[in-house]
């Protein structure tokens, strides 16, 4: 256990940004868990605004330090490429 002040703020600091980064995680993947659904459905207007969305949650958790921006432009790419495959397949 933390014996400094110093050191038991830290561990005050870890717990607080753990949930925080959770959180924001959790939220990319339900954005894009909810555009996969919106792909397979095949609604166009839907697809367009949960892209928008998830991409939006892609670059905001990267912005502020939760995944590596190399990460979010992974996640980002592989999102587009689903979108492009479903428009050659139809």
């Amino acid at each position: 256990m933390a014996n400094t002040a110093s050191a038991r703020k830290r561990v005050r600091q870890t717990k607080k940004r753990t949930l925080r980064n959770n959180k924001v995680k959790s939220q990319i993947r339900y954005s894009v868990k909810r555009f996969m659904e919106a792909l397979n459905a095949a609604d166009p207007e839907n697809i367009q605004s949960a892209l928008r969305y998830a991409v939006k949650m892609i670059d905001k958790a990267a912005s502020k330090g939760v995944i590596h921006k190399n990460t979010a432009a992974r996640k980002k790419a592989s999102l587009y490429k689903r979108l492009s495959e479903a428009n050659t397949a139809s």
